[in-house]
């Protein structure tokens, strides 16, 4: 920090003190409350704005669930950690700041840094490593990027919150040794190397304690022992004590208008439940926050100047490249042969429409989407690419979407409109204040989706309703079912709010054929609630071909082509936010399309689709296997790049890839009386792996690219591993230097082999490239539960620098004292 910077945080600092000692209690309580779903309120007597924070993390969607105001949407958190690139992360956060400031958002709510503890975990995709080194680089990365374009970030979610079932309540039990040197440590490093203004604290309860009222961990750990000195921010709804959370440490219960805090807080200030010191620190925290972003009168944001424009499209298209992981690549089926008169034949409906985002708070609503069929019909000569659908991963109705073009009209009782807005899909999700402007829940009625409706096939189109309420559901002007939908018994209160998906009509429709649409709901009074909300879907379902007769129209193609590309996928209601997934099989037929297609085309190239592990049990039967996770709006553009050679596939594996389910060492994600116990401790992904002697279909950090290297030296020290790689292939390329430590002799029980740096290096065919790789003090040390400190363990060491966990190109001997 220099001298200035110094300086500048000292008038920051001033100004925060000078605006607290003008705030009464009740003031200063109702800044600690959100004053609606996504902001707190101003305070204009001190200069103060309304600190306005946004999902998600792969974009920024603003305040509003609109496509009205659309996002650059990028990759999915596992492809940008599978770059093993921080200074790339860095990038994407710059970008995203600068998406936050076009749309007026102060806090980002990112990065998820929770761990890959089981493959099974439902929001897996959107963290980034089963590893917690790799997570805190390339959060750090992240959270440095966001922070240099002036934005906040809130580094979530802080604890313990690695699966999705019984989130709200369930009870995670960790020894000491795990939560710190496993759970704890992305957090950690993210607060040592980037200085994030805001954490968000989970759900749920880590050894008993609900992590918002969390003193030790909040109070003692995240601000005593590692100095953090940001915002505390709940995650949305999970503050349920006024006295437990404010002497807990935690800062801001989100979202308002109703909460623990306001008008509760100071009563419990005045019954003398609280001190007012204790208000005053988190009030502190706030005002701290808003100086750095600039929403505070008299103090100079962190960030005055933003840094130059980023290219959204074009960065969104290079991070997909770099991130997609080719795992199989036998005699060097990729890139594809561009050669005149070479043909392709894509398969899978995944290829037409692609998923490239995941679900819950990671949605955003990007201006264009490049699925892989427009992609590769952009790059590929006119003739050389054929389609056929093969196998559609879903068989459930889902939100209105292609062929759809919807508005939402608000109404009052006499039916005069209030209002209306711009629909992406025929999802309504409404919360707090995001409603059309005119439109109030005291005046609204009704709610009319409508629009026109061109379908893309002929045949019995399927129609239904999501949510809870009284519906009206009518197509080409004919009422075809108007009812209510009841709660069903969803464990999750979002997933019972939203209701289950239910099919309410069919009609038979053609091809290229408008007709209207028009789904009705019924306002409910809702006044009494805490929290005021609209969450309802129009869903669609096209026609439902015989699945085999799908399949062999693909074999056909596939015959006919020299090269066959099928893309398989999950879907969001096999991995998405609020549950688990219940195994690691991609849905519907598209195993069987896989097999079908490599049976009469040796040069198969499988692309998939998805968030997290999906079991391949054909994976030995293709030429190739590529790994795109949900690749962002340009995701297809990117995999035009990679089949044709234009990009290499850059990225590395975050996250170990089972065989199948019965190989992961961690599956239990569901809570046994509440409780869900950590009793793998230490051993999680590929520790766990190496542990059981258990190989899986592709281990940790693996990843091919279209050349060659070659490892030619180490050097080693206590702080430092120097290695030398030389490209011997005929292709500029990029690798992952991984450096694992391995102990000779342990003294404690403690995994086989731990990564403990990395690098990403470039270089040209025949060139030679050095680097320097950081090794990090705690890496030799462990938790000492006893101590409650950090011992450093001496001995030998073998240094190993490899491509992958396991493949291990050189070593050397290190002792440590």
């Amino acid at each position: 920090m220099t001298d200035a910077d110094q300086v500048r945080d000292q008038i920051r600092d001033d100004a925060v003190e000078a605006a607290l000692a003008k705030l009464d209690l009740d003031t200063k309580t109702l800044l600690l409350a959100g004053r609606d779903m996504w902001s707190l309120p101003a305070i204009p007597a001190i200069g103060l704005q309304s600190l306005v924070m946004s999902d998600g993390p792969v974009g920024v969607r603003g305040v509003r669930w609109t496509a009205d105001d659309p996002s650059v949407a990028l990759p999915s958190p596992t492809s940008l950690a599978a770059t093993w690139d921080p200074g790339l992360a860095r990038r994407a956060g710059r970008l995203l700041a600068q998406e936050a400031r076009r749309k007026g958002v102060h806090v980002l709510l990112a990065p998820t840094v929770n761990l890959h503890r089981s493959p099974l975990g439902g929001r897996h995709f959107e963290c980034y490593s089963e590893d917690p080194h790799l997570t805190g680089a390339i959060g750090s990365g992240y959270v440095n990027g966001v922070q240099d374009g002036g934005v906040g970030t809130t580094v979530k979610h802080f604890v313990g919150n690695d699966a999705e079932t019984d989130r709200f309540t369930v009870d995670s039990v960790i020894a000491p040794r795990p939560l710190r040197e496993l759970y704890l440590a992305p957090f950690e490093a993210i607060v040592a190397n980037a200085h994030p203004w805001g954490i968000m604290t989970a759900y749920n309860r880590v050894n008993g304690t609900t992590m918002t009222e969390h003193r030790y961990l909040v109070n003692e750990v995240l601000r005593g022992e590692w100095g953090f000195d940001g915002a505390n921010v709940s995650d949305w709804m999970a503050a349920r004590s006024t006295t437990g959370d404010i002497l807990g440490g935690m800062d801001v219960a989100m979202p308002g208008p109703t909460t623990v805090y306001g008008p509760a807080l100071a009563e419990a200030v005045r019954a003398g439940e609280v001190p007012e010191s204790a208000v005053d620190d988190a009030v502190r925290n706030v005002l701290r926050l808003a100086a750095r972003v600039g929403a505070l009168e008299g103090a100079p944001a962190v960030v005055e100047t933003a840094p130059a424009p980023v290219d959204g499209q074009a960065l969104a298209r290079e991070l997909a490249a770099r991130g997609s992981v080719l795992v199989r690549n036998e005699d060097g089926a990729l890139p594809l042969d561009a050669c005149a008169g070479r043909t392709v034949a894509l398969l899978g409906a995944a290829a037409r429409d692609a998923r490239v985002l995941g679900g819950g708070s990671a949605t955003v609503f990007p201006e264009r989407v490049v699925s892989p069929l427009d992609g590769l019909a952009a790059a590929l000569p006119e003739g050389a690419l054929t389609y056929a659908i093969g196998a559609d991963p879903s068989e459930e109705l889902t939100p209105a979407d292609k062929g759809f073009e919807l508005v939402a009209v608000c109404r009052d009782a006499s039916g005069a409109v209030l209002g209306e807005g711009g629909l992406p899909t025929g999802q309504v999700q409404w919360i707090g204040d995001d409603l059309p402007a005119g439109a109030t829940y005291e005046t609204m009625a009704s709610i009319e989706v409508r629009g026109t409706f061109v379908p893309r096939e002929s045949g019995s189109h399927a129609f239904g309703t999501r949510g809870l309420g009284a519906f009206a559901l009518a197509v080409d002007g004919r009422r075809l079912w108007s009812g209510v939908q009841e709660m069903g018994d969803e464990a999750d209160p979002f997933e019972a709010f939203f209701g289950a998906p239910s099919e309410r009509a069919r009609v038979t429709l053609a091809e290229g054929e408008p007709v209207e649409v028009s789904l009705t709901f019924h306002v409910p009074d809702m006044s009494a609630l805490p929290l005021r909300a609209v969450m309802f879907s129009l869903l669609h379902l096209g026609p439902r071909r015989d699945p085999d007769e799908l399949i062999a129209e693909a074999v056909e193609a596939a015959r006919a082509a020299d090269t066959a590309v099928v893309v398989v996928a999950t879907t969001e209601r096999v991995e998405s936010e609020g549950f688990d997934r219940g195994d690691l099989a991609l849905p519907g037929r598209q195993d069987d399309l896989v097999r079908a297609v490599a049976a009469v085309n040796p040069n198969t190239v499988v692309v998939v689709n998805a968030g997290s592990p999906v079991e391949l049990p054909w994976r030995e039967d293709v030429a190739a296997v590529l790994l795109t996770w949900f690749p962002g709006q340009e995701g297809g553009a990117a995999l035009a790049d990679v089949l044709l050679g234009e990009a290499e596939p850059g990225g590395r594996l975050p996250t170990t890839w089972p065989a199948r389910l019965e190989d992961a060492p961690v599956t239990e994600v569901v809570p046994t009386d509440g409780r869900l116990e950590y009793a793998e401790g230490l051993f999680i992904g590929y520790r766990a792996y190496e542990r059981r002697g258990v190989t899986p279909a592709y281990p940790f950090g693996h990843g091919l690219g279209y050349t060659d290297w070659a490892y030619e030296s180490l050097e080693a020290t206590a702080d430092a591993v120097r290695v030398r790689v030389t490209n011997t292939g005929t292709r500029p390329g990029r690798e992952v230097v991984q450096v694992y430590l391995a102990p000779v002799s342990d003294s404690v029980e403690r995994p086989a082999s731990w990564l403990a740096g990395f690098a990403s290096v470039a270089a040209g065919p025949g060139e030679s490239v050095e680097t320097e790789i950081p090794l990090p003090a705690r890496a030799f040390e462990v938790w000492d539960e006893e101590a409650r400190g950090w011992r450093r363990i001496g001995g030998a060491y073998e240094v190993r620098a490899s491509h992958a966990h396991g493949d291990t190109r050189l070593t050397a001997t290190l002792d440590i004292e």
